[in-house]
């Protein structure tokens, strides 16, 4: 870019003297005369440029370094034994019957167990069948009602068991 810059501005230059030391004897010469001369100061300032930007065109681009081969370097495997892992051991979940909660709501009678029930579902904790038999759904209303009673612990004895049951029937 700087040698094409620099050739327009030199050009540039000589066109500008040119033209002012021109005018002066061209005043006796025609008009053209004159035209002739623009021409010609024309022609050199565009071959001027027109030579500059051939000779970047065709300026040699700089030599690529040639590829050097380097041939991979064997690594032997390392070894690593097996990593033997037990797999889990899945239990099943005790069953709702055989908890404490169960145990100590089926030793109610079966009034006091419809009432259990019934005021459990009066709270919103119950949706079931008011029938007095212990299953899923009286289970999870009565683990519900003790989380938010802050007893929840209590389910797993059947003392505290019969306390939650107690504070629902009386």
């Amino acid at each position: 870019m700087l040698p094409l810059l620099s050739l327009k501005s030199k050009a540039l230059t000589a066109a500008l003297i040119a033209a002012l030391a021109l005018p002066a004897p061209a005043m006796a010469w025609g008009k053209n005369e004159q035209n002739f001369t623009k021409g010609v100061l024309a022609a050199i300032i565009a071959g001027a440029i027109i030579k500059d930007m051939n000779r970047q065109a065709h300026a040699r681009p700089q030599p690529q370094p040639q590829p050097v081969y380097q041939p991979p370097v064997y690594q032997p495997p390392v070894y690593q034994p097996p990593v033997y892992q037990q797999p889990p051991v899945y239990q099943p979940a005790p069953s709702v019957y055989s908890t404490a909660a169960a145990q100590a709501f089926n030793s109610y009678s079966r009034n006091e167990r419809l009432r259990i029930q019934s005021t459990l579902a009066n709270y919103g904790y119950y949706r079931g069948g008011i029938d007095g038999a212990f299953g899923p759904g009286t289970y999870q209303a009565v683990t519900a009602y003790a989380q938010s009673q802050g007893r929840l612990a209590d389910l797993n004895t059947r003392g505290g068991a019969y306390g939650i049951f107690d504070g629902l029937i009386y």
